[in-house]
């Protein structure tokens, strides 16, 4: 349960809602070596992302964290790589689907500039069951600000804020490509 205190620690040292990066569908108790939302509502997590790139489950795991989270109050942000997912992912009403082609991960080429189309048909796709929130390769204002336009309704980084010199003055410049 290497992620526990490190998610409490951070927690309980900001003011701002704290998202895990990863859940598991395991049970509560004997569940060693995993990390279960339970225990992420412990440490101070309001939600959790689910099914990121880096980290990808089965459809059946995704719907019964989705649902287990929403009986525990926590947002569920399930990461998709293709507008079909996006469309298959909605059935289960997480609260945030993140779509983000795999290959602009960490890339520095948004996907709200190199395929615009892949936004649009993933909120055409989720329709009214789940919001879309735009990943993979934003890098600066002008990426958030498209990706805003197109429709979504937020954006996941983090590359694009970890290996600028000042994560700060990045996540300030990110900010207001939300506002343009």
């Amino acid at each position: 349960m290497h992620r526990q205190p490190a998610l409490a620690l951070i927690a309980k040292s900001v003011s701002i809602p704290v998202i895990s990066q990863h859940v598991d569908n395991e049970n509560v108790g004997p569940s060693t070596g995993f990390f279960v939302p339970e225990i992420a509502k412990l440490c101070g997590a309001v939600g959790s992302l689910i099914n990121h790139s880096e980290h990808r489950i089965e459809m059946k795991s995704i719907a019964s964290l989705v649902e287990r989270m929403r009986k525990l109050g926590m947002t569920s942000i399930v990461c998709a790589r293709e507008p079909h997912e996006v469309l298959e992912i909605s059935a289960f009403k997480p609260d945030f689907i993140a779509i983000e082609p795999p290959e602009l991960i960490g890339s520095g080429r948004a996907v709200s500039k190199e395929n615009p189309a892949i936004i649009t048909k993933s909120i055409q796709g989720a329709g009214s069951r789940s919001s879309i929130i735009c990943g993979a390769g934003i890098t600066d204002e002008g990426d958030v600000a498209k990706a805003m336009e197109l429709g979504s309704n937020g954006i996941l980084v983090a590359s694009g804020i970890v290996k600028a010199t000042s994560w700060h003055k990045k996540i300030a410049e990110l900010a207001f490509g939300m506002k343009r």
